[in-house]
This record gives structure tokens, sequence and C-alpha cells, in this order.
């Protein structure tokens, strides 16, 4: 039985310099613990809300000061003294006080650094590792996922200088997390001194730490992909193979994807994406269609379902109601899980396993906006994900979480 004495909360910055939030939680026990949540810049209309406080004044409207006097006002004076048997306990009490389905009268955000903090304090209480109790809480065996690592950025990542959003690399004969950074390490390196060779450029990344040369097409993206795993001295779908974010609800209007000067139908969009994969060594193609174009996520599993996996983001938010209506209609084969998008741990795992009942693989997702807070390494290694997805190899938000993993391979003795 974990008692919350007193929450606190402060606005602090993520890693483009804006406003989020961390939050304290302290247990009676004596148990402390404080969790900072993260801000996504490509959002699909399904997330809930993350609350700013939209004063022109204080950076730029983006400020969190009304999250942060949500935890330590009305959520706190909710909960003080308030004994809470597990997660699951305090997240449904939270969605009660929220009283809103978006969680927009307190905030996704201020909700869900509660549900973070209270989780690692309950965890310290217990004397567990993070990621066992979260292996707890979700239900799973806990193993080390396999990085999904950023290399080339666009879209909203990077100033829209091709219209997709990111390029990974994967290792798929990679026994090791140490194995896996390094061949990453090798391939981004081979890019970024093809990048200065061939665009007289400086090493200038994206908001996830990718490399965002100006490349003239999407399609150059994937060659100089290639190029640099080869420079590397590696074999390109066989050591190293590559993943892309498509985020195409980002260049999709009027019933059109807007890519590479062209204006794309439906099937013409699902029919570039097979190009791609018939050219390219892809293994993931994460929201190659629009949220709502269930169409053509369809078309798209029917084309591609047996070579790649088709990842949910924007069109599930991590929202069962929505992964349960892609199960339904065939429309996707993986989850990309984003707790916030959905706002308590309880709901998350609800949705992490709905996929794994559908046997769906799913992917553990960072934010374009992160902290040095490392607890996404520890829920994708609970809760079993497939991948972890955090973005590049530089940048110590995202070093962070990719050490943590380091220390749970060397210290814990975990493996993929």
């Amino acid at each position: 039985m974990s008692v919350i004495e007193r929450l606190t909360a402060l606005e602090i910055l993520d890693s483009r310099g804006r406003p989020t939030l961390m939050t304290t939680c302290r247990l009676a026990s004596g148990a402390v613990a404080s969790a900072s949540v993260p801000s996504g810049a490509s959002t699909g209309a399904a997330e809930a809300l993350e609350l700013r406080d939209n004063d022109s004044g204080r950076h730029a409207g983006l400020g969190v000061l009304r999250a942060v006097e949500n935890v330590c006002e009305a959520i706190d004076a909710a909960v003080k003294g308030k004994d809470f048997a597990e997660q699951a306990d305090l997240d449904s009490f939270l969605i009660d006080l929220n009283g809103t389905a978006n969680k927009s009268r307190l905030g996704a955000n201020a909700i869900l650094s509660v549900s973070l903090a209270f989780c690692r304090a309950q965890a310290a209480e217990r004397g567990a590792p993070l990621y066992r109790h979260l292996a707890e809480i979700g239900g799973l065996t806990p193993r080390l996922p396999q990085p999904m690592i950023n290399l080339f950025s666009g879209g909203k990542h990077a100033g829209g200088q091709v219209a997709i959003q990111d390029l990974q690399i994967v290792a798929p004969k990679a026994k090791t997390i140490r194995e896996t950074l390094q061949a990453a390490s090798d391939v981004y390196r081979a890019a970024a001194d093809r990048m200065r060779a061939n665009h007289g450029l400086r090493l200038l990344t994206a908001d996830e730490g990718g490399l965002a040369p100006p490349f003239a097409s999407s399609r150059d993206m994937f060659i100089e992909a290639m190029a640099a795993i080869e420079a590397a001295g590696y074999e390109p779908g066989d050591d190293v193979a590559l993943t892309v974010d498509v985020a195409a609800s980002h260049f999709y209007r009027d019933g059109r994807y807007h890519i590479d000067g062209e204006a794309l139908s439906s099937a013409e969009m699902v029919g570039l994406i097979k190009q791609w994969r018939d050219e390219f060594p892809i293994v993931s193609v994460e929201d190659g269609c629009d949220q709502d174009d269930w169409r053509g996520w369809r078309e798209l599993m029917r084309r591609l379902k047996h070579s790649v996996m088709i990842l949910g983001d924007d069109l599930l938010c991590t929202h069962p109601r929505r992964i349960q209506r892609a199960i339904s209609e065939g429309a996707a084969n993986s989850l990309l899980l984003k707790v916030n998008q959905i706002g308590t741990l309880t709901e998350a795992a609800r949705a992490r396993k709905l996929a794994a009942d559908a046997g769906w693989q799913a992917v553990i997702s960072a934010r374009s906006g992160e902290t040095e807070d490392n607890w996404l390494a520890d829920l994708a290694t609970g809760w079993a994900g497939d991948y972890i997805k955090v973005g590049s190899i530089t940048q110590s938000e995202r070093l962070a979480k990719y050490n943590r993993l380091l220390y749970l391979e060397q210290y814990e003795g975990l493996s993929l």
C-alpha cells in the first residue's frame, strides 16, 4: 500500500528549449521520486491534450505553469493522504478527477507526470528496479528492445526540406545493445562525413539528432543512407536495414499526398511506398498514410504486410479504441506506443496488451521534445518492446535512454 504524502512540480525545458514539467512524488514511507514528461511536434489528432498556458508573454504561449499548478494544487489536494495499492488505482483516480475524455481540464502532461512519478516512487518503496516494476504493471516478461536509430530527418523535425519525417536504421544481426550502437555510430559518422563532402555542411541536426542535409527528393534520402551504410563497412539489408517514418498526415491535404512535387492519390502513395520497399531494405513503414485515410492503411497492409511492419502512430495515438478498430479492419500490424498520447501508464499498458494479443509488434517511442530523464528505457524493457525509438545517437536527451539500456544489459543481465 502506497500513501501519497505530497506532490510538487516544476516547469523545466525540453530538448527544443520549450517548457515541460517535472513532478516529484513523496510517499508516506519516505520513498520519493521524480519524472519528467516529453512533448511531441508530430502529433495525432486523437492525442490527449497537452495543457499549455497560451500566454504570449512567456515562451511564445508554450509555458506549462497551469499544468504545474494543477499538479501542486488540484491533484495534490485530491490524492494527499490516500492509499493507492497499485498503479491502476492511482491512474483511475486521476482519470475520474480530470473528468474529460482528452484530459483537457488538468492536462495530459500534468496527469502523466503524476502517473510516472508515482510509479517510480512505488518501485523505490518496493525496492524494485523500475523496469521490473513496470513489467509487473504490464504483465509482461522484461527484455531489451532493439534500438531504431534516427539517421536522417525531414518533415516537421527538420524544416520540411523533404516531406518524409525520419529515416532510421536498425541492426538485425546485432546480438547486443552495444553492437547495435556501434553500428549506428559507424553509419552516422559516415553519413556526416558524406554530408560535409557533398553539401559542404557542418553537423546540423534536427529535433531528434538526425542529420538534415538538403535532399532533392525523398528517394535521395534513401540513396544517401545506403551509401553511408556501405561507407561504414556494412552490408545494407543484412547488417543494417532501414525504417521510415513517413508522417504522411503532415503533407496530406485536399485528399492528396503532396510529396516531391507531386500530388498523389491514396493508391499512388501506397504505390510509392512499395517502390521504396522494392528498391531499399526497409523493414518498417510508420504512418505511411494520413491518420484518417483508413482505406489507404488497409491497402498498405494488403500490399506490404508480409514484408514490413505497418506501424501506426498518428493513426493509433496509443488509444485502445483506435487500436481495436485497426485490428478489426486490418489497417496495421504494429503499434508505436507513446505514453503521453494517452496520458497514464495504465491506459498505455492496455494499449500495449491489445497490440500483443493481436500478434502485433510494438515500438516504444520517445518524442521530439525530450528530457534527460531515462524512464523510457525501463518502460521499453519492462513492457518487452520489440523496438525502442529514441532518436539519433547524439544529444544528451537521447543518449540518456541508450546509456540506460547499456546499463541494463551490463548489470541486470538482460538481452535482446
